[in-house]
């Protein structure tokens, strides 16, 4: 299992940066522009547990999959939110958005994912996989909340 981990302070509110992670799915596209869909299957108050059907597009590939809500947390200084799903057959893997109010106006965004191999001649391919993806995620983050707030 491959493990990554970035961080990044994010000048806006903590409320303005979670909305992207926990609000309409038109806010979720507009930091993961690939998923397509994002239908909900089993919604569960407490959060923990429920479960979405979600489409990801690669290229002119259409994933699908269900993603469950591992852990959720939503106080007015912190606010935590873990997911997990199966890619195709292939892949466990876990993402977690951790954010941390630092002031009024400044956010600490920790991004957390998880690539397990369920088959093991994909483990070769995590042989050669780096935090690119990781990287890019969490400045796209950065970019759309400080552009929103900016307006």
């Amino acid at each position: 299992m491959k493990q990554w981990t970035k961080e990044i302070e994010i000048d806006a509110p903590i409320e303005q940066v979670w909305k992207y992670l926990d609000g309409s799915f038109e806010n979720m596209q507009k930091i993961m522009p690939q998923v397509v869909s994002n239908e909900p299957v089993t919604i569960t108050e407490e959060k923990v547990g429920s479960i979405y059907l979600q489409k990801y597009k690669e290229g002119k590939r259409v994933m699908e999959y269900e993603v469950e809500t591992l852990d959720y947390l939503d106080t007015p200084s912190e606010k935590k939110m873990k997911v997990g799903f199966t890619l195709g057959g292939m892949f466990e893997i876990t993402a977690g958005y951790d954010l941390v109010k630092v002031d009024d106006e400044k956010t600490r965004f920790i991004y957390t994912t998880t690539n397990k191999p369920l088959k093991w001649f994909v483990k070769l391919f995590l042989l050669f996989a780096n935090d690119r993806v990781v990287v890019d995620f969490v400045q796209r983050v950065k970019r759309v909340a400080e552009n929103e707030e900016d307006n």
